[in-house]
Parts: structure tokens; sequence; C-alpha cells
């Protein structure tokens, strides 16, 4: 009843005011009298007036600026991805993806699609958007610094900090002094283009460079805590010294400059003596994350856009004010990181790569036609990396560091990355640079940026010390030595209960090396050790309960299968464990383990796809990395497939061929160990008939008798499948599973798939 009288009523509502509007609509064609209204004919072509109509909404200012924005961050995503897999930081990627949508590349083989999607018109939105992307960059840079950091670690640092500012400072100065007549703007002074030449040597990019050590994992060494904090110091001392350049530059002469300088250190006093204890007062009071509330954040978001409109009316650029702005944000480390979780995946994903594009639509290679210009992008390189790099590690060398360390510490702060760029930029607006010098200056940020993992990887093999992710308690091969490799705290501890029940009674006669890594991108260098807690203290905390010894490992990985793969092979480990995930057995195994529907398709495909010809679990977050593993670990490799696995005491073996007669050495291993009760269920009819088999276990029966029975019958009923606590089956075994489609798969337990 109560439907109808909806039904009625929408009836009536939507009915009596269409006619409404349609009344009013044809009264009021009669006021349209007098008004020379020109009306389409009813002969127009409506196609083509459609097309015009979406030709105009194209050339929208908006249009254009959302086309520009999907376009860049789609090529930069990509370029980054590349990047990274090959072992460079992303940003290397994004800077190059700016470089090939300018003029250098798209513009010089498609120069109508280039005009379309850059315009000049356009270009003026473009730089304001990614200058307000680099104001939240620079925001957030701010607040990664540690100043008790650089406090603690300020004589070595700023030792070694300054020596790599000034010498290539002074070189690029000298450099300025040769090539000023020719390459130089016109009406531009010497003491302007030589002190923008000599900052732009100095610059280190202390975010690139705090990633790479991060990747590497040598935060936690004495070399990357020397790096990073020696980076940060350059950061501070590089950009107070841009501040002044910028003044000198803008004033024309260093005595009209000093006003502006007077008014820069007025700032930076107010701003550490007045706003950094409101803005502590203020953090205090909203510690968490729940009491942060949007007053609150406006608050700090407010004092960021005022110190970046102060700094810019004095003179000094808004960089400047948002990186101070940073560095007073209050230094409780989860208040910081709230903050930047918020600022980042705006400022880095959408707005940044918008800066990358702009640069390189600014950075036209093509006008490099001439040897003699490419010898002075030569020069400059050459330049840039003997001042930076040299000059850093023969500071390094004389405050006490080895010669590895000191020319590990020149490689990386030979990084200029995004942090250069921002320098050319300013330059460049201000019209101290030329843009042949830009384009020369931009190739020479991309070489000393791209030159340091490989300068780094070229130290380690000179001095034969390479520092890789195998403990160094793992040097006996007699040891059984297990390695798993966790996602989640909670899927480490299920991978840490298999180990111990398979040498929870060898003692010193076995290892078990619990590893977690982190993809780079996905952990922030400020949330660094906060983050390492929260994965490996759990597991920890698990081992401790099993008594159970465990070394544990925790990386920022640039490619975590790689490095699953090479810290399993170096440390010649006898087993190497990994997780898939319980979300398989949510609603119907096969279906959800598949992504399809519970009808098996073409078997052989999909387990060929497992093996590495194609994929298994395609639509698993798993899929790339197990299939990377399986063909490339020395090993014998274990995939945990977890449904509420509790304890290991009920073991199911399905044995379908000969082949599987290696399954019977785990058993043996979880019987000795854990006193497990092991199925071996004779799936292929090959148990009674496999001599190898049959001896082991015989053997087993005779040490543990009771503990192992075989099963033929392979009408496996619901009730005992969910008495059984682990499944353990081969790769090929798993296969002949998925090709009976077993009605008892949906009621398997957890599931170890082996593949020896």
């Amino acid at each position: 009843m109560n439907n109808i009288k909806n039904s009625l009523f929408y009836i009536t509502i939507i009915g009596g005011f269409t006619a409404l509007i349609y009344w009013v609509i044809s009264k009021g064609a009669a006021l349209e009298v007098g008004r020379n209204i020109v009306k389409k004919s009813v002969e127009s072509n409506h196609w083509k007036d459609f097309l015009h109509s979406m030709v105009d909404n194209l050339q929208h200012p908006l249009a254009i600026l959302l086309a520009q924005i999907v376009t860049i961050i789609l090529v930069a995503r990509l370029f980054g991805w590349f990047f990274r897999k090959i072992g460079q930081p992303s940003v290397i990627g994004e800077m190059i993806a700016g470089i090939v949508l300018g003029p250098s590349l798209v513009g010089m083989y498609f120069p109508e699609f280039s005009a379309a999607l850059f315009p000049k018109e356009s270009l003026g939105n473009l730089q304001f958007l990614s200058q307000i992307g680099l104001i939240l960059f620079m925001f957030v840079i701010g607040m990664e610094l540690d100043l008790k950091v650089l406090k603690n670690k300020a004589h070595d640092a700023v030792v070694i900090s300054h020596a790599s500012i000034v010498i290539p400072f002074a070189l690029g100065l000298s450099l300025a002094y040769f090539i000023y007549e020719i390459y130089a703007p016109m009406g531009v002074e010497f003491s302007s283009f030589g002190l923008f030449m000599g900052i732009a040597m100095s610059i280190t990019a202390f975010p690139v460079l705090a990633r790479i050590v991060q990747e590497r994992g040598m935060q936690k060494t004495k070399l990357g805590t020397i790096a990073i904090t020696c980076a940060a110091a350059d950061d501070v001392t590089a950009w107070c010294i841009l501040a002044v350049v910028i003044a000198i530059v803008k004033a024309g002469s260093l005595s009209s400059s000093l006003y502006v300088i007077g008014m820069a250190i007025l700032y930076v006093i107010i701003m550490l003596k007045i706003v950094r204890p409101f803005l502590k007062r203020v953090g205090d009071l909203n510690a968490t994350r729940e009491s942060l509330n949007k007053p609150v954040v406006a608050i700090f978001f407010i004092t960021l856009l005022i110190s970046a409109y102060a700094s810019e009316l004095i003179g000094i650029h808004a960089l400047f004010g948002a990186f101070l702005a940073g560095a007073i944000m209050p230094e409780n480390n989860k208040f910081r990181n709230i903050f930047i979780e918020k600022v980042e995946d705006v400022s880095i994903i959408v707005l940044l790569p918008l800066f990358f594009v702009f640069t390189g639509l600014r950075t036209q290679i093509g006008l490099l036609n001439d040897p003699e210009l490419w010898k002075i992008t030569g020069l400059i390189i050459l330049v840039a990396v003997v001042g930076k790099f040299f000059g850093s590690a023969l500071a390094a060398k004389f405050m006490g560091q080895n010669w590895k360390d000191s020319l590990s510490i020149g490689a990386l702060m030979n990084t200029r990355g995004l942090m250069e760029l921002v320098v050319l930029n300013i330059g460049y607006d201000l019209g101290v640079l030329s843009t042949e010098i830009f384009t020369m200056m931009v190739i020479m940020a991309l070489v000393t940026t791209f030159m340091t993992g490989p300068a780094l990887d070229f130290i380690g093999f000179i001095f034969k010390d390479k520092t890789t992710a195998v403990p160094e308690e793992i040097g006996t091969k007699s040891k059984y030595k297990i390695l798993l490799s966790f996602a989640t705290p909670e899927k480490g501890k299920k991978l840490l209960q298999i180990a111990n029940s398979l040498v929870k009674k060898q003692g010193d006669n076995s290892i078990v090396t619990a590893m977690h890594l982190s993809l780079s991108t996905e952990v922030h260098s400020f949330d660094i050790k906060e983050h390492e807690r929260k994965m490996l203290v759990p597991v920890i905390e698990e081992s401790q309960r099993l008594n159970q010894n465990v070394v544990s490992l925790f990386k920022v990985s640039n490619d975590i299968d790689s490095d699953i793969i090479d810290t399993a092979n170096q440390g010649e480990y006898d087993l190497l464990l990994i997780g898939l995930g319980q979300s398989i057995f949510d609603g119907t195994l096969l279906g959800k383990i598949l992504g399809f529907t519970t009808r098996i398709v073409n078997p052989d495909r999909l387990i060929d796809k497992f093996t590495g010809k194609e994929g298994l679990f395609e639509n698993s977050p798993f899929d790339e990395r197990t299939r990377h593993i399986i063909a490339k670990a020395k090993m014998p490799v274990g995939i945990f497939i977890e449904k509420n696995l509790e304890e290991v005491n009920q073991v199911l073996i399905p044995v379908f061929n000969k082949e599987d007669a290696f399954l019977i050495d785990y058993a043996k291993k979880l019987i000795n160990n854990n006193g497990s009760q092991i199925t071996v269920l004779d799936a292929g009819g090959e148990v009674k008939n496999t001599r190898e088999i049959q001896e082991t276990i015989r053997s087993i029966e005779q040490i543990a008798p009771n503990h192992i029975m075989i099963m033929h019958d392979r009408t496996l009923k619901k009730e005992f499948l969910e008495s059984q606590d682990l499944m353990i089956i081969s790769l090929e075994s798993w296969k002949k599973l998925i090709e009976s489609q077993s009605i008892w798969l949906n009621n398997s337990p957890s599931v170890l798939i082996l593949k020896p």
C-alpha cells in the first residue's frame, strides 16, 4: 500500500512540475519580441554544430589545463616506474618525462600535438600550479629536516657540508668568468650570472639522497647517517645562500641588497622566536590525528602561506618561506608525519610533475646544435662533479672517514635532482640564465643525479666490501636456514609459525630470518623508524612466545621481488617462505584465487602462468612477484595461503606422482620438530608403487610410530578437511587439484605450496 502511495506521489510531483516548466517556457517565448534573437535554421547541420561545440570546449583554458594535468601525471608515473625498475630514483624518470613532453622530443617530432596540448597562452596557468606544488613540496622538505640531528652531529656535518658548498661554488663562479661574455644574457651583470652559476653547482637534493640511502638500507649505518645529516646541513645553508643571491640579483648590487638581507634576517628571527613557539603550543595540544581538526590544520596552512607570501614580498622567493615554515613546525614526529601525509600526495603526485614538465618546456636540447655547445655542457658537468663529488669526499676524508665512506659521501652529495631544477628555474625567471645555459644545466642535473647509484656500486666494487642484506650470523652451510619474507606483521607471524614447526627442536643447527621489505615510494623517510618498529616488533614478540630465535631484517626497497631473490640466493637459504594472503578463501576458493567465476576455464593455461609462463594468481597483488621469485630463487620456495591457521598439528600431504617424494622430507621435519600428525593422501596411487616414498615413510614410523598414515581413499569428507590445520602440496600437485575441480577444495585448510 505504501509503495502505491509513494508511486502516485512521485508521478504527481514530477508530472505536475514538468507541465509547469513546459508552460512557463512556452509563455516566455512571447517575451522575445523585439530582442533581435537569431534562431538557427531547422535545416542546420546539428552534427557540425556539435563538433564545433566540442572543439570550443577543448580549447577552453580549463579543459586544456585538465588535459595537461592528466597527460603529465600519466607520463610522469610511467617514466618514474621505469626508472625505479632499473634502480634509479623515480624523480629521474619524472625529470626526463618533462623533457620528453617539451620541445626537445614531442615538440620536435609532433609539433601540432605539442602546440595543441601546450599552447603558449596556457603556460601561465601551468606555471602557477607548478609553483603551488613547489611551495607545498618545500614545506614537506622543511618538515623532513631533523634539527636535533643537526645539533647532535653538527661538527662533522657542517665541515663536510660547507666544504661541499664552497668548493663547487668557487669552481662554478670561476667557470662563469670564462663563459660570461658568450653565454650570459644581455644586460645581466657578471656578479648575478656568476653567483647563480655558483649556487647551481653547490646544491644537493636532500630528498633524493635520503631516498637512495633508504633504498640501499644505509639509513642505520654510520655512512648513511653522516650523508643525510650533511645533506640536511647543505639544504639549510644552500637555501640561505640562495636567498642572499636572489636579493643581490633583484637589488642589482650588494650594497642595495643589504636592505633586503636585513629584512630577511628580521623575518627569520620572527619565525624562529615568535611563530615557532606559538606553533609548538598548538602542536602540543593537538598531537593526535583525532584532535588535529580542520581549524588546527588551517592554522598551519595559513602559516605556510603567510610565510611564503612574506618571503616573496621581501624579495627572497616564496619557496624559502615555505621551506622555513616546514622547518619550524612542531618537532613531534607523529604530528609532522600526519601533516606530511596530508600534503605529500597532492604535491608530489599531482602538482610536482607539472613543475617537471614546465621545466621540460623550457629545456630545448635542440638549441645545442653545435659541437662547441656540447663541449661547454661537458665542461659544466665536469666542474659540477669535481666540485661537489671530490669536494665532499676530501672533506670527509679530512674529518677521519675511510676512503670508501668518503667517496660514497661524495657520490651521494653530488646528487642534485629536483632541488637543482628549482634553482635553475628561479635563475631563468630572473633572466640571469639564458635558454642555452638553462638547458646545459638541466642536463648536468640529470647526469649527476643518474650517476649516483652506479657510482656507489662502483665504489663498493672497488673496495670489495659490498654490503648485503644477509645477516652476519649466517655463515655455515651446515645449518638449516629458513628465510621468511612477509608483507604485514600478521602474515609474518603465521609464516614464523610454519618455520618454527620445521626447526623447533634443532636449536643452534637452524636459523630463521624474518624479513620485511617496504617499497620506497610507500614509506616516508620521516616515518622510517616507526614503520620498521611497527612491522618487526609483532613478529619478534611472536618469536619470543614460540621460543624461536629469529634474525630480523628490514629494508626500504626499490624493487621488492628482486631484493627478496638477492637476499635468499646470497644467504644460501634452504627454504624461502612467502605469503599470498587470506582473501582467496573468502567465498569460493577457486573463484577468489583466479578472480573469475567458480567455473574453471582452461586450468593448463592458469597453472602455466603460475610456473612462470603466464601466472596463476593473475588478479592477485602477488602475481608478478611470486612468479619472479619462483623463477629466480635457487632454493625451495614455499607459498603460504593462510586460512585461520592456529597450529600445525594435523597436516595433509596429497601425493600425485613420484616427483612429490620430496614432500615426505618436510613431513619428517614436522614430526621430528613439532610432533605433527601427518596424513599422506595417495591421490595418484603412486605411494604404494614408489619405493623411495615407502622407505622414507617406513623410517619415520620406526622413529615416531603413529605420527604418519597413508590414506588411499580420494573422497575426502568435509569433516576430515576441517580437522586439518595445514595442507602441504607440490606446485605440480596443486595443478592436479585445480584440473580435477575437486569439491573439497572449498573446505581446504591453510595451504603451503612447495616448489622444490
